[in-house]
């Protein structure tokens, strides 16, 4: 194992630069690929601690990879910063205050995200340097995790290519290592073409592009009786082909999310969708094209690197919060009812304890084979290069997230001692795979005997680019 103390005091070192980048990040929130102003602060901070920069990874305005080193394996640290619309809420106060209204707002801890990732890298690029070490430490800032399918797309031209392990991590309720699955996600447009007409004069003359979408609706609602426990179908109508309901509308576009454990059934579910979109066109007599905008994959688990993790987790201990931090912390707990804190732990398959309002405490690894009902566009990378995640208690256990009231603790005192927490776990962990042989070939066997296990093909076509108007959601 790496020298775990002398990481930590590198990470204690530089903790409250990193604070500081986290809180500009918290304070100009943007939606995915228009994280400009984030990936400039991120850009600064890599220039001032001496990595080489690349820019427009991938192609994409708002991705940015920095590298340090010489020579030896590459470890990798995966950060985001993008933000959630509608959730502007202003820091610390337990009551619906936004900044802006209908504002945009860090409901999923982003700011902390990335900032606790690059700081993890600089203290293993510092390692490095003080003892003399060769390997190479990156940090890439992935944009638009938030329903665009960043790394997806970065995945998909090679960004990670090279790279001998990635780790990241999420801010949470709970310490300890993302040991479940995740679902696939296929993102589809349906764009239904009819025939407008008056509706009162000449309705027989038209044919409602509308009523095609509430037939495929319906449809894909019997549907969901006939599909695994574990998938899921959410759909969203996203033009209604007008407000006037005296005219037969000739255009609307509903959007589908379909989700899966395993790519086989999400192929084969997103077919079954596909064919009563065909059924709803035939019915309405009019005609249906599909867009698929984003897919990521499901989570490939590795063992011998979610017990490095957990090593690291169980060396440090607990995160360390004291009175005060859970003074601040439980004025967000006392609305939730019984039932939203217990839904906290159900979500990652926890037996619930009483009377906890922040997590101190390291959760055992386990051998969970449910995966976790949501998905990450870490997925694709952990397709790619073998993958680890933490979860680092950072928030309040009850509130979800996606919620202002993860906004408003995104820039708390207790929230950046989770996020110095993570960043010495992952640091810690990054130069165990950097320094030790042993771990970084099992690492590497485990990643071929589970890709062999479970084939992954990239579901996005190769013409398709990330933008703003295309967005999982």
């Amino acid at each position: 194992m790496a020298a775990a103390e002398e990481i930590w005091n590198l990470v204690e070192a530089k903790k409250e630069d990193f604070f500081a980048l986290s809180d500009k990040v918290w304070a100009t929130p943007e939606l995915c690929y228009s994280e400009f102003k984030s990936v400039n602060e991120h850009l600064a901070m890599l220039e001032r601690q001496g990595f080489r920069v690349v820019r427009n990874v991938a192609g994409i305005p708002t991705a940015v990879m920095g590298e340090a080193g010489e020579g030896g394996p590459i470890i990798a640290f995966l950060g985001e910063y993008d933000a959630l619309p509608g959730l502007s809420q202003t820091a610390g106060l337990a009551e619906f205050s936004p900044i802006e209204k209908d504002g945009h707002g860090h409901g999923c801890g982003h700011n902390l995200l990335g900032a606790a990732a690059l700081l993890a890298a600089t203290a293993v690029k510092d390692y490095l340097a003080a003892n003399s070490l060769s390997g190479r430490v990156r940090y890439y800032g992935c944009p638009a995790e938030e329903g665009g399918a960043g790394k997806a797309f970065m995945a998909r031209e090679g960004a990670f290519d090279g790279v001998d392990a990635a780790i990241t991590w999420h801010p949470a309720f709970f310490n300890m290592v993302w040991d479940s699955g995740s679902l696939a996600t296929l993102g589809v447009d349906f764009s239904f073409t009819g025939r407008t007409a008056h509706a009162a004069a000449t309705p027989h003359l038209g044919r409602s592009a509308l009523d095609a979408v509430e037939l495929m609706n319906v449809g894909v609602n019997y549907m969901r009786e006939h599909m695994s426990s574990h998938a899921r179908v959410h759909y969203a109508i996203i033009d209604g082909g007008g407000v006037a309901p005296n005219v037969v509308q000739s255009h609307a576009k509903v959007r589908y999310s379909i989700r899966a454990p395993q790519q086989t059934e999400l192929v084969e579910l997103g077919e079954r969708v596909r064919k009563i979109a065909q059924g709803a066109a035939l019915m309405t007599e009019t005609e249906v094209s599909e867009d698929v905008h984003a897919a990521v994959a499901s989570l490939l688990r590795n063992g011998p690197l979610e017990e490095a993790l957990h090593a690291n987790l169980t060396r440090l201990g607990p995160t360390g919060f004291d009175d005060r931090d859970r003074a601040i912390a439980a004025p967000f707990q006392t609305p939730c009812s019984p039932k939203e804190i217990a839904a906290s732990y159900e979500l990652w398959q926890l037996a619930p304890r009483e009377h906890t309002v922040l997590c101190d405490e390291v959760w055992p690894l386990r051998q969970v084979t449910a995966p976790v009902m949501g998905s990450t566009d870490v997925g694709d990378v952990s397709r790619t290069v073998p993958t680890v995640q933490l979860l680092a208690a950072t928030h309040v256990i009850g509130p979800p997230s996606h919620t202002w009231q993860w906004t408003a603790q995104s820039n708390s005192d207790p929230a950046r001692k989770g996020m110095a927490y993570a960043a010495k776990i992952m640091a810690a962990t990054g130069a165990d795979v950097l320094t030790d042989d042993r771990l970084r070939t099992a690492v590497k066997e485990e990643f071929r005997r589970q890709s062999a296990l479970d084939p992954f093909t990239c579901l996005m076509h190769a013409d398709l680019r990330p933008s703003l108007s295309r967005q999982a959601g």
